[in-house]
């Protein structure tokens, strides 16, 4: 282990940086370097062998205090510097863009910046290797000097500003498929769902995080769910809606409702048509998405699509 500052060459402190910082954060900094000088650091970097951290750190702190002091010296504005406000104009997929192919070091830097929500958006989309990653650099960012953060923000936000701009278009997928397949028929419903299941596994799988059912709603939502959107509903259109189900099944339905709902309940006797009873569950069913909207339940959660703890 090289324990010794002063038996540095510059050749291996500058290896040294490279091994710090990443390559490609350390290249964006140390400008000019031609392909043999950048295989000539690669080549000191593997035959060092292991470097002391106080050595590394006496290495950033010459390279902060005295190179890049020269070689980015500017004239300072007044005020902090904020060379990341690029960053409040992009939303999710265009920040997704914009990392992509960066090393673990510029990625941490840039999501250091962003809020924790946005933050966690982006994280959750690299495999878990990555990601743990890239939470280490974000634990190890004060090893980077204020200048090569500055050189970073530089060169993303001209990345950036090739992106695509941001346009309101919908993409599909199975949210947008659930909402088109809720508008059917309760046979065409079935039919078309049946169709991609055989075609498209993984379609049918995301389609069903977002696809709700009045059988859904009795056998997946909580009890205090189903209280809340059965009381709120007509009596006699929830009659309609639970002809031909287990009996079992609305009795807990109907105790389950105050008292005075309960006298006043009148299940439906008389045989009615297949599309009377599936227009009457659709109701029920557009009403319990109207109680996702206003942010009461989450149907990707209560159909299997989010996490859950027992």
């Amino acid at each position: 282990m090289i324990n010794d500052y002063n038996t540095l060459s510059g050749l291996q402190k500058v290896a040294i940086l490279f091994s710090v910082m990443g390559e490609s954060l350390a290249m964006t900094l140390v400008k000019g370097l031609s392909r043999t000088e950048i295989r000539k650091i690669r080549s000191s970097l593997r035959e060092m062998g292991q470097v002391s951290f106080l050595v590394k750190k006496r290495v950033m702190e010459e390279f902060y205090f005295g190179f890049l002091s020269e070689q980015f010296q500017t004239e300072k504005e007044e005020g902090p510097l904020e060379p990341f406000t690029f960053l409040e104009e992009l939303n999710e997929e265009q920040l997704s863009a914009l990392l992509a192919k960066e090393d673990a070091p510029v990625v941490a830097i840039m999501l250091a910046q962003l809020d924790p929500e946005k933050r966690m958006k982006i994280l959750d989309k690299y495999p878990p290797t990555e990601k743990g990653d890239l939470l280490i650099q974000l634990g190890s960012l004060d090893d980077v000097p204020l200048e090569g953060i500055i050189e970073v923000a530089a060169k993303m936000r001209e990345k950036a500003s090739f992106l695509p701009r941001t346009v309101n278009f919908s993409r599909g997928g199975g949210k947008e498929i659930a909402d088109m397949i809720g508008k059917m028929s309760a046979d065409e419903e079935e039919k078309y769902l049946q169709a991609i299941s055989n075609e498209n596994p993984d379609l049918y799988k995301e389609i069903k995080k977002y696809h709700l059912t009045f059988e859904d709603i009795l056998e997946k939502f909580p009890d205090d769910t189903k209280r809340a959107l059965f009381v709120s509903a007509d009596l006699a259109a929830l009659a309609v809606a639970l002809k031909g189900i287990d009996q079992e099944i609305v009795d807990g339905i109907i105790e389950n409702q105050p008292q005075k709902r309960q006298a006043m309940y009148e299940p439906v006797e008389k045989p009615l048509p297949k599309r009377e009873v599936d227009d009457a569950r659709k109701k029920i069913v557009a009403d319990a998405k109207k109680m996702e909207e206003d942010g009461d339940i989450s149907l990707e959660d209560i159909l299997g699509g989010g996490e859950m703890v027992e």
